[in-house]
């Protein structure tokens, strides 16, 4: 018996930028993984990540990430998606830098 599909979204990282990105529901490339499209069904998930193997002129190493629905978002459930919503481990740069400007 197939194992039921765990719920996903499609990540990558910006070309130029190398910030990691989640794909939204209108195809567009967000920094926050509040804003990406939770796929629910397997179909749905491959397509989705071959369009955005599509655009190789925006964003690189696209794939698919296990997320939970969360009450309002989608959530990520392994350390590494976690790790990379916070941005890099480096206060002077990245998400964590634009956190310090908001407190």
């Amino acid at each position: 018996m197939p194992r039921p599909f765990t719920p996903k979204v499609v990540t990558a990282n910006r070309l130029l930028e190398g910030d990691a990105v989640w794909r939204t529901r209108d195809g567009d490339w967000s920094p926050d993984m509040a804003q990406a499209e939770l796929i629910e069904d397997a179909r749905t998930a491959e397509l989705r990540l071959l369009e955005a193997a599509a655009e190789a002129h925006l964003v690189v190493g696209a794939y698919l990430a296990d997320a939970a629905r969360g009450e309002t978002r989608p959530e990520p459930v392994h350390f590494r998606e976690a790790f990379r919503t916070r941005g890099p481990s480096n206060y002077a740069h990245g998400k964590q830098t634009d956190m310090q400007e908001k407190t």
